[in-house]
């Protein structure tokens, strides 16, 4: 496997994006997600990509912390019409009654954080990408431009 260090990233391994393993605190519990940056195998990371990197990172507290309220908000706008759909079996466990960030987190997991090639230098993006107990086929992402949420969806909003 590829791998390069680079002077903002740090040491990335290619597997269809440039990826490393980074730590990140979310719903107060420290979680390992993949770093991934979106790019093909020579490297070529746009400015946008290093620009968006540096202000999540400086911020990331404050940032998570939105994405964090942006999920809970998410799924409180949702959880009604899956638990209809799921049923009485399976509604309690796949899209249980909730109203906390606490209790939200035993029904998400983050699993990654991309900067993806948004192919305009004045557009900083960032997507978390999420698994979620009530959507397991499209899992959740959270799309962040210019370190505002500006989405909340289906993973393939950042994908």
């Amino acid at each position: 496997m590829e791998t390069i260090k680079h002077e903002t990233f740090g040491e990335l391994a290619y597997n269809y994006g440039w990826k490393r393993d980074i730590n990140i605190t979310l719903f107060g519990h420290e979680k390992t997600v993949t770093l991934n940056i979106d790019a093909e195998d020579d490297a070529e990371f746009e400015d946008a990509q290093v620009n968006a990197y540096h202000k999540f990172f400086n911020d990331k507290e404050r940032l998570l912390n939105l994405a964090e309220d942006a999920i809970l908000n998410y799924y409180l706008e949702v959880y009604e019409d899956y638990r209809q759909r799921l049923g009485e079996k399976f509604a309690d466990k796949m899209a249980p009654i909730i109203s906390t960030k606490d209790e939200i987190a035993n029904i998400v997991e983050p699993k990654q954080l991309i900067f993806p090639m948004v192919f305009d230098e004045d557009v900083r993006q960032v997507g978390l990408l999420l698994e979620c107990t009530w959507e397991p086929e499209h899992g959740l992402a959270v799309k962040l431009e210019d370190e505002e949420i500006v989405e909340v969806g289906f993973q393939d909003i950042v994908l």
